[in-house]
């Protein structure tokens, strides 16, 4: 029982570990968009061009994060540890299953016996 307790300890500290990871992507992207936004408004950097440079980034930017939030709240959550040992167990069990079909067929050919 102290296993699976310290699993779900492990598993419980990886999930806030990436929760917090997201919340400081996420204040990095608002601060960052920002400063791009006053840099392209404010200070020139956008002189002599007349496209909003800073709007390209912050919209790749976006789609990063999106990516990142799809990952920890929909794919993690659904795809962790267990997911993992279930999908093994199930492929091991079609492994072994085909494993002793082969050895009854080769066992029920007589011309395999000696």
């Amino acid at each position: 029982m102290e296993k699976e307790a310290h699993e779900q300890y492990e598993y419980a500290r990886k999930r806030i570990r990436q929760k917090k990871i997201l919340y400081f992507h996420f204040v990095l992207f608002l601060l960052g968009s920002l400063f791009l936004f006053v840099a392209n408004r404010f200070f020139g950097f956008s002189i002599g061009t007349e496209q909003n440079w800073c709007i390209w980034i912050i919209t790749l930017w976006f789609f990063i994060f999106i990516l990142h939030f799809i990952k920890i709240y929909i794919t993690d959550r659904f795809m962790n540890k267990k997911w993992e040992r279930e999908q093994i167990d199930r492929l091991i069990a079609l492994q072994q299953k085909r494993i002793n079909q082969l050895e009854s067929s080769i066992n029920d050919n007589p011309e395999n016996k000696i």
